[in-house]
């Protein structure tokens, strides 16, 4: 029998027993990233999040019945910027060329970062230059439904025609155009009519059109993307709640007003901070997933993308996220020392009852790991593994803060100790002190007991120094 799932729709402003159109085939569209730069660790809040919610709904319904589609936008104004000042720099290629250049490069570091984060690639992860087509298509299908119109080589969507618009954000049109800072343009018909298509110069990349050679505009491509692999109506639309206007707002007026259902359930997370205060540069506290990473961030230590993982599943995904650096350290010795606890357990063949009732809740990820301490607390180490599985977090995988596995550096540290062992039997007390005082100066935590040597990795451990030790 399969838990009963909730979820909270923004639509609906409740939560909702969650009911698939196909439970056969359940199907979820999350918007990607703009593939210009790296991505910060805000961007990386939505796709933990929703990947928890993918391998949950996976593991309800079986692997092969859910269908999970996050984009690539890589038609941007930024992206283009970026392409001009390399072909102005004497880079070989055409300007499209250099664009392609661009987007591949940040779509690997994109894919090495978020893996590095324990997610799952989704089922298919679609470009928006591979769907201009439809994009196209759905632009004349409104424009002929009276829903939008052409403009000085512009085609533009008709707010008003949509009578429901706002319903997602609980805004009113003429409240949105009092408190918005709206593109004022003398070829709108009205200041929150948006864009569909707009021109392209020689020196931009363009698709020709009924309008003329140009690109589309921003939200068309997700609505497009979302119609062309998941059907007239999906099941689940998800973001971080800075998209729920304009963007997931536009994209509901244009895809009903083309006649699609689109999506039945609508999930946002809240927003980060870092340290109590708004992620900005100007604070000094704006950094990558890859800075974390490689410790090039305030804090100055390698996060394990583990720990990285554990801290953002802390926080209930619909609450505002602190990313502090003390969360950052607990997670990180909770980890290590359940890592060390269930070396040699097998994986229980179940999930843990209360894991999966606690995650089918709106997907109470902080109600999990509380729940995870209890079962680490009463020596439940095959549960516990399964549930950290089914989180996603794998702690065989956990780097110790210089890429180097958790595993290896277990097999590392075991081989020094029996060569300490060996050296004070040999009275080669010289040996024996330098690996005793290496130890310490690694970060590896060394108690000597009746049993045998015991030992931990400190906050500061660094496999460097451990390797030297050899």
């Amino acid at each position: 029998m399969r838990p009963e799932i909730t979820l909270h729709n923004t639509a609906t402003r409740q939560k909702e027993r969650f009911d698939p159109i196909d439970p056969q085939n359940v199907r979820m569209y999350v918007c990607g990233p703009t593939v210009y730069d790296r991505a910060h660790i805000g961007n990386a809040r939505p796709v933990i999040v929703f990947d928890t919610l993918f391998r949950l709904l996976r593991h309800v319904y079986g692997p092969d019945h859910v269908t999970y589609v996050r984009n690539f936008t890589d038609i941007d104004d930024k992206i283009n910027a970026t392409a001009l000042s390399r072909k102005e720099a004497g880079a070989a290629g055409t300007l499209e060329d250099l664009i392609r250049e661009r987007t591949d490069e940040t779509i690997d570091w994109y894919h090495a970062d978020m893996d590095a984060l324990g997610t799952l690639r989704p089922s298919s992860e679609p470009r928006a230059t591979e769907f201009v087509g439809q994009m196209i298509a759905m632009i004349e299908d409104l424009i002929a439904k009276g829903h939008a119109y052409a403009a000085e080589g512009h085609a533009l969507f008709r707010v008003r025609s949509y009578t429901e618009y706002g319903a997602l954000s609980g805004r009113s049109v003429d409240d949105m155009i009092a408190g918005a800072r709206v593109e004022v343009a003398p070829f709108k018909e009205d200041p929150m009519d948006f864009v569909l298509w707009k021109p392209s110069t020689d020196d931009l990349p363009g698709w020709e059109s009924p309008w003329g050679r140009g690109r589309p505009g921003w939200h068309i491509e997700c609505s497009a993307m979302a119609h062309e692999l998941l059907g007239e109506r999906f099941d689940i639309h998800g973001g971080g709640n800075d998209l729920q206007f304009p963007h997931h707002e536009n994209e509901i007026a244009q895809s009903k007003c083309s006649g699609h259902g689109f999506a039945n359930v609508w999930l946002h997370n809240e927003m980060l901070q870092v340290e109590g205060k708004k992620m900005s540069k100007s604070l000094g506290n704006f950094f990558t997933v890859r800075d974390l990473l490689d410790g090039n961030w305030s804090g100055g230590w390698k996060v394990p993308g583990e720990v990285i993982r554990f801290v953002f599943l802390s926080t209930h995904y619909r609450k505002p996220m602190d990313w502090t650096d003390a969360k950052a350290r607990e997670a990180e010795a909770t980890l290590r020392k359940w890592a060390k606890a269930v070396e040699g357990v097998e994986p229980s063949g179940e999930t843990d009852p209360q894991i999966l009732e606690t995650l089918a809740d709106d997907l109470n990820t902080a109600g999990a790991i509380a729940r995870l301490h209890t079962l680490f607390a009463e020596g439940n180490y095959p549960h516990l593994l399964s549930a950290l599985t089914l989180m996603g977090i794998n702690l065989n995988a956990l780097e110790t803060g210089a890429g180097a596995r958790r595993d290896e550096v277990a097999t590392m540290i075991e081989a020094l100790l029996e060569e300490r062992t060996l050296a004070r039997q040999a009275k080669n007390f010289a040996r024996a002190d330098a690996l005793r005082d290496g130890f310490a100066a690694a970060g590896v935590v060394v108690k000597d007991t009746g049993e045998g040597a015991e030992w931990e990795l400190a906050p500061d451990f660094d496999p460097a120094k451990l390797e030297a030790l050899k």
